[in-house]
């Protein structure tokens, strides 16, 4: 069948092309620096460490107290995804901001990865999930390691 807007289409995406990339992708690619302001809100992660009185000023020294926490987030089987995740952008941000050469890198499907000047990539969000259900690792245990890079 000749559909003349497909052969359109499909010269200027390759087959490598993902047709059902994410917003997030997308809007990453018109504006990263932007995308970086959005993934370093983490609001729910801020309100309940300010409740603690930990101030989240995306310094390492904000990442060890986050650390020293009692961890009663894992009391609220629906509330702890939500805290590894925010977790795991806050890691990010510190990251991205205290380390030489890191940058926020999303991938295809949308997820959020930190790319260090070495091209390593840490998968914040995962380690933050860690962090929020087990505890490790420690998040300054994951900036310590990025800064040595």
């Amino acid at each position: 069948m000749n559909i003349p807007f497909l052969d359109s289409w499909r010269r200027r995406h390759g087959p490598d092309d993902d047709a059902a990339a994410s917003p997030l992708t997308a809007a990453f690619d018109r504006d990263p620096g932007g995308v970086g302001e959005l993934l370093a809100e983490c609001e729910l992660l801020r309100a309940r460490v300010e409740e603690s009185g930990v101030a989240l000023d995306d310094t390492p020294r904000s990442l060890q107290e986050l650390d020293q926490l009692p961890p009663r987030w894992r009391d609220d089987p629906e509330e702890l995804p939500w805290i590894g995740n925010d977790a795991g952008l806050y890691l990010g941000t510190v990251i991205v901001r205290n380390v030489r050469g890191a940058r926020w890198q999303v991938w295809p499907g949308g997820g959020p990865v930190v790319r260090l000047a070495s091209g390593r990539e840490i998968q914040v969000v995962e380690a933050g999930l860690d962090w929020a259900m087990t505890g490790a690792p420690e998040l300054y245990q994951v900036y310590a390691e990025a800064a040595e890079q």
